[in-house]
């Protein structure tokens, strides 16, 4: 869906849509949507920027960060959005932004489009690390074996060759007292 400024300009959005699974590029092959995305959202132009309020609603698969299985994640995010057109950017050599337009993204042409703004909201709702559980013991870093599931059968303490004068002199150390 193109949310064009000339239209926005004439009437209020209201948005009621749901996307299946694949058919927003989420950029990112980290993770994969498993559930429709709900979006309920109202676009309207507002002092000459697009306004853009509502939530979305989904389910991702992720994988944990310390063992590697898959994650279900449920999603839901609430947003208030401006947009404002990159024409409005005077064109110098360097631009800088004050601290009132921090908060604003920007767009060329004539509008943008609803999926690219999903998929920020989407990438932004998601945790900065996932983990199965809050007890997961993560891969083994000798073998691989997941340690949620079995026990590795490698050494308990590999000896470092690198490590063998500090072992001797620990040694040594602990003889004399």
């Amino acid at each position: 869906m193109f949310l064009d400024v000339h239209e926005l300009a004439l009437h209020k959005a209201r948005i009621r849509k749901t996307y299946a699974p694949g058919t927003i590029d989420l950029h990112s092959a980290d993770f994969r949507q498993i559930e429709p995305l709900e979006v309920r959202a109202t676009a309207e132009l507002l002092d000459g920027q697009i306004r853009i309020t509502g939530n979305l609603h989904t389910k991702l698969e992720l994988i944990c960060a310390r063992c590697l299985d898959t994650v279900t994640e449920e999603i839901s995010k609430d947003f208030d959005l401006f947009y404002r057109s990159m024409t409005t950017i005077a064109e110098e050599d360097e631009a800088q932004l004050n601290l009132d337009e921090m908060d604003i993204g920007f767009f060329e042409g004539d509008g943008m489009f609803l999926a690219d703004i999903l998929a920020e909201q989407v990438n932004l709702a998601l945790p900065m690390k996932v983990i199965c559980r809050s007890d997961c013991r993560g891969l083994c870093p000798h073998c691989g074996v997941n340690l949620n599931n079995e026990e590795c059968r490698c050494e308990k303490h590999p000896s470092d060759a690198r490590m063998a004068p500090l072992a001797r002199l620990k040694q040594d150390w602990s003889k004399k007292q």
